[in-house]
């Protein structure tokens, strides 16, 4: 059963359908991992959407500049790519992290099913259930953009390289889900392929190399299959501190500001 999940304070009046105002912002690390800040721009509330510790000052410096309130920390999964920075602003700035209710990470403090809806002050944003990249995985979809996660990627789908991961459910994930949702939605993914950081469904449908409409599920899952590896042994140690929210004992954290010299993309 879907629920309506609710910020703090909110209030059900909607904005004006006058309103265009978006506050959105694309973060990008020296990995090439993405990251997106959203708020609504009539109180101020703030999501980050899969943040990534390294990029720990940007985020603080996005949101002080901008006056934003950070509400919640979402994640499209329990990431073995990167260590999480939800459970430091879950503990500095009092944000509630929201993540699939199926994720075994002991800082979750809002648990998502399938068609839940949470708010960010007057902004609403769905939850989609993805399993395949992981068992847990999610995308948000939020106004005329989808975040995907490692679920789709521009040109490309999630590796299913972990032991929760599954190729028949990646398949029906992407291709029996997520293309049948307009095709005017935009693709926000996890990362970054080929330099490519934002698609839209339409465009994934009908090009993406690894699925697109044309391609047959039996194909798909052998060749997944015949491909399986095992997850290399840092990434394991990158998803078990995220599993346990520690970022402490990681080289990106120093008691005063974790530090990152990669590309910063602004607002789009």
């Amino acid at each position: 059963m879907a629920h309506r999940l609710q910020t703090p304070g909110h209030d059900d009046t909607q904005a004006g359908d006058e309103c265009i105002l978006m506050i959105f912002r694309q973060f990008e690390t020296a990995d090439g991992e993405l990251s997106y800040l959203l708020a609504d721009p009539v109180t101020g509330a703030a999501a980050l959407i899969d943040p990534d510790l390294v990029a720990l000052e940007r985020y603080r410096s996005a949101l002080a500049e901008s006056g934003l309130s950070l509400r919640y920390v979402l994640e499209t999964h329990l990431h073995e790519s990167h260590v999480s920075a939800a459970p430091w602003l879950r503990d500095s700035a009092a944000a509630r992290v929201a993540m699939s209710d199926c994720a075994d990470a002991v800082c979750i403090d809002q648990r998502l099913q399938d068609g839940d809806e949470l708010y960010v002050g007057e902004e609403t944003l769905t939850a989609i259930a993805t399993p395949g990249h992981s068992a847990c995985s999610m995308v948000y979809r939020w106004r005329d953009r989808l975040f995907t996660g490692h679920t789709l990627l521009v040109g490309a789908a999630g590796d299913t390289r972990r032991d929760d991961a599954a190729p028949e459910r990646l398949y029906s994930s992407v291709v029996d889900q997520l293309y049948r949702l307009p095709g005017d939605l935009l693709v926000y993914p996890g990362r970054v392929v080929e330099g490519r950081r934002v698609s839209s469904i339409a465009q994934e449908r009908q090009t993406n190399a690894t699925l697109n409409h044309r391609s047959q599920r039996d194909d798909f899952i052998a060749a997944r299959r015949a491909d399986r590896r095992t997850l290399a042994a840092a990434a394991a140690q990158r998803l078990q501190l995220n599993r346990e929210c520690r970022y402490d004992a990681t080289p990106e954290f120093s008691s005063h500001k974790p530090t990152e010299q990669g590309n910063h993309h602004a607002d789009m």
